[in-house]
């Protein structure tokens, strides 16, 4: 699932959530899957935010450059 795919589906938990008429197991199910889908949501914005960072970077003469990413790097 994409990032904006799992935003949706988070934004669609919270919303059923703060409805408050779910039973508790339904509530825990929900909340559960909602913390799965955060924290992969931060995992990729941390690598995106990697990947800006190495793309806008400058060498000595103040020229931008590049350098191939890897998910280690950052």
């Amino acid at each position: 699932m994409d990032f904006e795919k799992k935003l949706s589906r988070l934004e669609e938990i919270v919303g059923k959530m703060e409805r408050g008429d779910l039973a508790l197991e339904d509530s825990l199910k929900l909340f559960e899957e909602g913390v799965k889908i955060s924290r992969e949501c931060h995992s990729q914005l941390n690598e995106a935010e990697a990947k800006v960072k190495l793309l806008v970077s400058m060498d000595e003469n103040g020229k931008a450059t590049t350098v191939n990413f890897a998910a280690d790097q950052a």
